[in-house]
């Protein structure tokens, strides 16, 4: 298996790993305190760990991108949306997840099979049943993030006084008692993926038993490495 030294462009990925943690803090603070504030910090920190692979370039154009979307979070804060923008986070991320997934299931290399050359060459998707978990897998992954979109939407949409129907006026057609959407918006989405990830890596190890696997910490620390690959496709390299 080939060695390749990391790359520059890394340093501000791990560094933006590193901050992210911040961000659902911070949106748990807003959730509890029901203070803008939070939300905007929130929003402020995530929108940092996005950009800071641009920020980290120095260049002017990606410095007026990121001070121009602050100015406009605080703006909407001033208003009292930070916190309906905050919470229309988590369904815009699985969304997007969601479609990222599965427009890879068209192809001959399904995003999980991405995964596997990046973290162990691809090699190993020529082994006995790994290219067809993990077409599989990417399946399971394009269900979960849909689903919870789906559900997250609904949520943010109809929570009896705090949703978007009630923020206009608009009767809802499927109140959702407010504790139980903002428990699910807040944490249990986030504790759900969290979860999901944890079996799924649990469970290829017993499916996958006659094959040796990376240690979960090395596993997320090349996951971060490799990311650019894993958007582009084709040419993940393991070290």
């Amino acid at each position: 298996m080939r060695s390749v030294s990391p790359s520059p462009e890394s340093t501000p990925r791990r560094h933006a790993l590193l901050l992210f943690p911040a961000y659902p803090l911070l949106a748990l603070a807003g959730a509890v305190t029901h203070r803008q504030v939070f939300a905007l910090l929130a929003l402020a920190v995530l929108l940092t760990v996005l950009m800071l692979p641009r920020l980290c370039t120095l260049r002017a154009a990606a410095w007026l991108v990121w001070l121009g979307a602050l100015t406009a979070l605080l703006l909407l804060s001033l208003y009292g949306f930070a916190g309906l923008l905050l919470e229309a986070v988590p369904v815009l991320i699985n969304a997007l997840l969601a479609c990222w997934f599965g427009r890879t299931l068209g192809t001959a290399e399904p995003l999980v099979a991405r995964f596997i050359t990046a973290l162990e060459g691809a090699e190993r998707l020529r082994q006995a049943g790994v290219a067809t978990y993990a077409r599989q897998v990417t399946w399971f992954w394009t269900l979960l993030l849909g689903g919870q979109a789906v559900l997250l939407s609904v949520l943010l949409l109809c929570a009896e006084h705090t949703g978007l129907l009630a923020h206009f006026g608009i009767p809802s057609p499927w109140p959702v008692p407010e504790r139980w959407a903002a428990a699910w918006l807040d944490l249990g989405g986030y504790l759900l993926l969290a979860a999901a990830f944890l079996l799924e890596y649990a469970y290829r190890r017993w499916r996958l038993r006659h094959l040796s696997h990376p240690g979960l910490h090395d596993m997320l620390l090349k996951l971060v490495q490799y990311w650019p690959q894993l958007l582009r496709g084709k040419g993940a390299t393991a070290s």
